[in-house]
């Protein structure tokens, strides 16, 4: 019986393996097939290559203009959008409620300071006032008989003391309601322009309720977020350029100061330069652009931005070369560190004298004969 088994089973064990060794034949066949293809496709690649070369130096001759690499100063700038803020930009309320009798300015009237903008009824603190004067008028006439018998030691020392305090008390009472009663007025803080009126005579004014927005832009400044990456790079002192797009006006001033706390939601700083306004040209809450220099070296290699591209091996430009009694362009690989203003800081792959291609590179390749315009 077990004869009859391993019998039957040898057969399917070499059909078995014959399929595998049909299948591994079938692999190296493609692979070998694989091969072949590549090895033509490389043949064309090579074939079209130097057909592409053969053409381009049919083409003798491409004209460009070559510029000498000299050295030259490099700066970078960093750019952020600002705000026009005012320190005297203010909404007034009066100290104390009441009805509104009078106000006494206009929207964009030119005002001092201490000037009045609005009276508020004091006539129930009149009463009172007038009250406590005739009050005081009385014990004051009190007061001066008591001191007199006091000198002429005529009477009692409690009786003078009193007299002295009910005077006293009074004249504390009546300065009391005469600075209430002045409570009622509304005057100006500081020297301005009333920007706005709130409120119209006969409402009721409260310390809670604006009465007008008293402004004064002699002097503004301009706060930007700066990121952190900056922090060491931006001072106090150092000079910014503000640009006011809307008003088609630039200005350059120093920083007045920067924040010392960073803002966690946004990771920035915060940096404040101050302006002369005697025109009030610049209006709170106006965009500002600030353009500030972060960055500068002397006697650098600077290139154009727009010569240089870039390939899977990295940044490239197009020297002008002399070989063989011809101009040839020669794709040189350059490490670029900064850019700004359409210009490149190079800092290695080039050297001073070399003859850059500036206009016409899009037209060459490497080893293209070229000829100056």
């Amino acid at each position: 019986m077990k004869k009859l088994i391993i019998a039957g089973i040898i057969p399917i064990l070499f059909a078995c393996s014959a399929k595998d060794v049909e299948k591994d034949l079938n692999k190296e066949s493609q692979l070998k097939q694989y091969k072949s293809e590549l090895s033509v496709l490389k043949k064309k690649i090579s074939q079209l290559e130097s057909e592409l070369e053969s053409e381009n130096n049919k083409d003798l001759n491409i004209p460009v203009a070559i510029t000498e690499l000299k050295s030259s100063d490099f700066e970078h700038f960093i750019q952020v959008t600002g705000n026009v803020e005012a320190d005297q930009n203010i909404t007034i309320s009066p100290e104390t409620s009441g009805n509104i009798i009078s106000i006494e300015v206009k929207e964009g009237q030119i005002v001092s300071k201490g000037a009045i903008l609005g009276r508020l009824n004091t006539s129930q603190i009149q009463k009172m006032i007038d009250e406590a004067e005739t009050n005081l008028q009385l014990t004051t006439t009190i007061f001066e008989r008591q001191e007199r018998l006091w000198n002429q030691k005529i009477g009692s020392e409690i009786e003078y003391l009193q007299a002295k305090s009910n005077k006293e008390s009074l004249e504390r009472n009546l300065e009391a309601l005469q600075a209430q009663k002045d409570l009622a007025i509304i005057k100006a803080p500081f020297s301005g322009i009333v920007d706005e009126v709130y409120q119209k005579k006969g409402e009721i004014a409260s310390p809670s309720v604006p009465f007008l927005q008293l402004v004064n832009i002699d002097k503004v400044y301009v706060e930007g977020d700066v990121s952190e990456t900056y922090l060491n790079y931006i001072k106090a002192g150092e000079l910014a350029d503000l640009d006011f797009p809307a008003i088609n006006y630039q200005v350059r001033a120093a920083i007045y100061r920067t924040s010392n706390v960073i803002d966690p939601s946004n990771r920035s700083f915060k940096v404040r330069i101050n302006l002369n306004n005697p025109k009030h040209k610049i209006k709170p809450n106006l965009i500002s652009v600030i353009k500030i220099k972060d960055y500068e070296i002397k006697n650098a290699m600077v290139v154009p931005s727009i010569i240089i591209k870039q390939d899977f091996n990295g940044n490239y430009l197009y020297l002008a070369k002399t070989e063989d009694n011809n101009l040839v362009a020669r794709k040189v690989y350059v490490n670029v560190s900064k850019t700004y203003n359409n210009l490149s800081l190079i800092d290695s792959g080039l050297s001073l004298g070399d003859k850059i291609i500036t206009e016409g590179f899009s037209q060459v390749v490497n080893g293209s004969l070229i000829s100056t315009k």
